[in-house]
C-alpha cells in the first residue's frame, strides 16, 4: 500500500509542468532567482546609506530621531512572524487547512502591525523631527531602504491574505504547499532584510 501511494506520488511529480529538466520546481527556482537579485538590490541600498554615514551637513542626526524601542518591537514582531509562518506550513502538510490558515493570517497580521509601526516612525519623523526624503543625506539614504523594505512587506502581506481566502474557500490544500512554501520563502527573506537593516541602522552608532 505504501509502495503504492510512493508510486502515485513519483507519478504525479513526473507529470507534474511545473518540474523542470533539472527535477526542481520552476516556481522555486524563480523565487529564488528572484530573490538573489533582491539580495544585491538591498545590498546596494544599505551600501549607499553606509557611504553617506555621517556626511549629512544638516540635521537631525539618527540618534535625534530613533526610536530603538519601537524599531526592537518591530523586529520583534518580524521574527515572531517567521515563526508562526514555519506553523502555517506545517499545519498544511498535515493537511489541517483551517488551522494553516490561522497561522498565515496572524504572520499577515504581525506583518501588517510592522508596517504600521513604520508608518508612525515616518510620520513622526516628518512632522516632530522635520526630516523628510531631501532633507539631508541621511534623510534620503534612510527612507528609500526602510521604505522599499516596508513595500516589501506590505506585498508578502497581501500575499498571504490571498492564500488565507483561498484556504477559507476551499481552493487551498496539501497538494498546493508548494504555493505557500514560495509565499514562505519570501517571507522569511523580508524578515533576514530586516534584521540586516535594523543592525546597520539602529544598532551600530
Amino acid at each position: 500500500m505504501a509502495d503504492h501511494a510512493a508510486a502515485a506520488v513519483v507519478a504525479h511529480a513526473a507529470h507534474d509542468p511545473n518540474i523542470g529538466s533539472t527535477g526542481l520546481d520552476n516556481r522555486k527556482v524563480g523565487m529564488w532567482a528572484f530573490l538573489g537579485s533582491d539580495c544585491m538590490f538591498f545590498g546596494s541600498l544599505i551600501g549607499t546609506y553606509l557611504a553617506y554615514k555621517g556626511k549629512s551637513i544638516s540635521g537631525p542626526l539618527p540618534h535625534q530621531v530613533f526610536d530603538i524601542p519601537l524599531t526592537s518591537y518591530s523586529a520583534a514582531l518580524l521574527l515572531a512572524s517567521s515563526l508562526t509562518m514555519v506553523l502555517g506550513l506545517s499545519a498544511l502538510q498535515e493537511s489541517r487547512v483551517k488551522k494553516a490558515a490561522m497561522w498565515l493570517f496572524v504572520t499577515a497580521m504581525l506583518g501588517l502591525h510592522f508596517v504600521l509601526n513604520q508608518v508612525y516612525e515616518f510620520t513622526t519623523f516628518v512632522l516632530h523631527h522635520d526630516l523628510k526624503l531631501s532633507t539631508s543625506l541621511f534623510g534620503s539614504s534612510f527612507f528609500v531602504l526602510t521604505g522599499f523594505h516596508g513595500a516589501h512587506v506590505t506585498g508578502g502581506v497581501i500575499w498571504l491574505l490571498i492564500l488565507v481566502m483561498l484556504a477559507m474557500r476551499g481552493k487551498l490544500d496539501a497538494r498546493d504547499y508548494t504555493k505557500v512554501e514560495i509565499a514562505g520563502l519570501y517571507w522569511h527573506f523580508v524578515d533576514i532584510v530586516w534584521i540586516a537593516i535594523f543592525t546597520v541602522i539602529y544598532l551600530i552608532p
